[in-house]
């Protein structure tokens, strides 16, 4: 057999795999998937379809916004993700912002309505993927996770619920959240120097990220809770405290490492959350 063979016989082989391991979901008239974005008036996003999924029948997903100056695509493309959303059945959504920042009300710069865009990246994922609409979570790394924040508070039942990492107000720290509570998982490590738990000073001292501790302490106080102690628990390596007002959950979970993102923080909040809705878990 010469190379030109072997060449086309292995690009048949390779063909034939990808068709077979297409995710039901998967629908040419889509027009996006993978690495090809779905594109919408003010932006655009990726998704990643479970491989185990079944045809014609809605599932959840996790919509993941990416930190500052950073690009979706190459969340679309971790590995750790991808297994992790196989893993769940869900569909794993990766939000691009514009010029890689997002326009939440104490940012440097407000380049897009990030509340409309959500909802239609919502509309747009239930008709495209028929993505169940109650059954999604939004979580964000860094500046991601400054968004997660500020969209929960400003309207916590657009989502099921939020999984925020490193990443939470910034100053001045909104006095409360106009919307019922939010199932908020929050996950941050106390030896992050980008974004410290005490926040920090950022353009020459024009902007300051929030005290996370003190972010914490906005839900707290308009339910009442400022005073309440906390249940504790270990994950992991996560040293996780929660607040469990009449309707939503606070929880505040630190680990000792760095300014970082792991899938299994992500894949934890969705089965807590999930746990709490009554999904079953692999659906």
């Amino acid at each position: 057999m010469n190379s030109d063979t072997l060449s086309s016989a292995a690009c048949a082989i390779l063909l034939a795999s990808t068709f077979l391991a297409a995710p039901a979901h998967a629908d040419d008239t889509a027009g996006c998937g993978g690495e090809t974005p779905c594109a919408l008036d003010g932006g655009e996003y990726y998704i990643h379809l479970p491989q185990a999924s079944v045809a014609d029948e809605p599932i959840g997903a996790i919509l993941y916004l990416h930190g500052h100056r950073g690009k979706a695509v190459n969340a679309i493309r971790n590995q750790g993700f991808q297994r992790m959303a196989d893993k769940l059945g869900v569909a794993f959504v990766a939000v691009q912002g514009v010029n890689g920042t997002w326009s939440f009300p104490t940012a440097p710069r407000n380049l897009r309505d990030e509340s409309v865009f959500f909802d239609s990246v919502l509309s747009d994922l239930e008709d495209r993927f028929d993505v169940e609409r109650d059954r999604t979570m939004l979580s964000g790394f860094s500046s991601g996770g400054f968004m997660t924040w500020y969209l929960a508070c400003e309207n916590a039942g657009r989502f099921s619920g939020y999984a925020p990492i490193a990443g939470a107000f910034w100053e001045p720290l909104p006095e409360n959240c106009p919307t019922d509570n939010p199932y908020l998982f929050h996950v941050h490590g106390t030896s992050d120097t980008v974004v410290p738990l005490a926040g920090r000073w950022l353009g020459g001292g024009q902007w300051k990220q929030g005290d996370v501790f003190e972010s914490f302490d906005v839900w707290r106080r308009q339910n009442g809770l400022s005073e309440a102690s906390s249940e504790k628990l270990t994950d992991g390596n996560l040293q996780c405290e929660r607040w469990a007002p009449e309707g939503g959950l606070f929880e505040l979970c630190l680990h000792d490492g760095g300014h970082s993102v792991e899938a299994k923080w992500i894949e934890r909040a969705w089965n807590e959350l999930g746990e709490i809705k009554g999904w079953d878990r692999k659906s």
